[in-house]
Formats: C-alpha cells, structure tokens, sequence
C-alpha cells in the first residue's frame, strides 16, 4: 500500500478529524530521456557552482531567495516548516459552502483523503455532515512548502480533497487580448445550435476519454524501433461557415 503524502488534522469548530492525504491521480504521459543526438548517448545535468566552477553534491545544495540587492537569502529546512507554523499539520476549517458554486477554474490538484488513526468515527461524522448539506469544507494548510487553500467534500463514500488556486492566481479575461462576440446570433441559428447541444447529450463517463496522442506516440516509438519511417499526416484547417444555420443543419 503507498504511503501517505501528508498526515494530520481536520478541525471543523471543535471537531478534531486525524486524516492521511493519498495521491488520487497517476500522470501517464509518456516520458522521454535527453539523448546526444550526434551519439546517442544520456544527457547528463550537473548542480553546478559558478564560482568554484565545480559540481556541488546534494548535501551541499539549499533553498534561497534572491533579493532586490542581489543578496540570497538561504532558508533551511527547519526554517521552512517554522514559517509555516500550526498549518504543517492542521487543516483548519474556515467556510463550508456549496459545492456546486465552486467555479471549475480554481481546483488544481486533487487527493483522496483517508482516516488517520483512531479517527473513523469522526471522519464518518465529518463524511456524512457534508454528503447531507451538500457542502465542501474550505480550510487551508502548508502542503509541499507552500500555503494551500483546500476543498473537502464527499466523493465515492469517502472525502476528496482539492488543492484551489488563490484568487489572485487567476487571470482576468478582461486583460487578454481576446475578441468578445459581438454579432448576435439570430432565432434560427440559436435553435439549432440548441438542439445540436441537446442531441450530444451523455452521461459524463471519464472511460469514453482515452488518451489518444499517448497511444500514437507509443506506436510511433514502436515503428521507429523497427526501422520505419514516421511520417506526419496533413492536417486539414477547419474553415468558419459562411451559413451558420446550414452548417448546423447539416450537423444534426
């Protein structure tokens, strides 16, 4: 079984909740190594001292932050999880809200959040509280050396756990340079482009969606190992319809 991420408590008033954070997400992205292509052989990269001019093994390596003045100031380890004071091990809850009124746009990672030790009963309390409200719980708490805003909520008879980006984390729409839509389009148009939504109504189902580029790019490698040469398709330009309205017909 693998290790918790994070361990420690959930405190809703005065509801102590003892929880162990587990990855809930797995990257399958097919990775690559960095190749001399003259050769073939690994690319190494070294930590490299620019004034001794020399390879500096990890024990020797730290964190620092680089001041207007050009100054690094250097921050341990310990110095680290001080800054981050009670929050290292306490999820604190501040709001619980809909959880349906939480935009999309804010959630960055997420966690199934587990039981710690001797905390069952709490955390079914805490689970079936906000299953009944609806609700998600927001707290905050220092995860991977940084401050981090989470939401918990239920999922699957257990709690989820989203990491959130902070407000100030979001890029305004309104500072890029993005053509708003201007022409309104017409009754015709509108009804069809709703019923063309309608007709394309499913259930989401997360197992309809492979990753297909990962599959190509395995066959590629596949085909490339056994000689052959790989050849890139033409992509056809989607062009925008003259005739809205028909292109929508010709859809449905």
């Amino acid at each position: 079984m693998a290790r918790s991420l994070w361990n420690g408590t959930v405190m809703l008033g005065l509801l102590a909740v003892p929880v162990k954070v587990h990855a809930a997400t797995e990257s399958r992205t097919v990775r690559f190594h960095e190749v001399h292509l003259k050769d073939g052989a690994r690319i190494r990269h070294r930590r490299w001292c620019t004034q001794e001019d020399a390879e500096v093994p990890w024990a020797e390596v730290v964190k620092g932050y680089r001041l207007s003045s050009g100054e690094d100031v250097v921050l341990e380890p310990d110095e680290l999880k001080a800054a981050a004071g009670d929050r290292a091990h306490v999820i604190e809850i501040e709001d619980c809200v809909d959880a349906a009124a939480i935009d999309p746009v804010f959630y960055d990672a997420t966690y199934h959040l587990g039981a710690g030790d001797d905390g069952g009963a709490a955390y079914r309390l805490l689970h079936d509280a906000l299953a009944t409200a609806g609700r998600a719980a927001i707290g905050r708490f220092t995860f991977h050396d940084r401050e981090r805003v989470v939401a918990i909520r239920p999922r699957d008879g257990a709690l989820a756990l989203h990491t959130l980006r902070f407000a100030d984390e979001i890029v305004d729409p309104a500072s890029l340079d993005v053509a708003a839509p201007r022409a309104t389009p017409g009754r015709k148009e509108l009804r069809l482009a709703e019923r063309l939504v309608e007709t394309l109504h499913e259930p989401f189902d997360p197992e309809r969606h492979r990753d297909t580029y990962r599959r190509a790019v395995q066959r590629a490698i596949a085909a490339k190992a056994k000689g052959k040469a790989i050849e890139a398709p033409d992509a056809p330009e989607p062009e925008a319809p003259d005739d809205l309205a028909a292109a929508l017909e010709a859809s449905l």
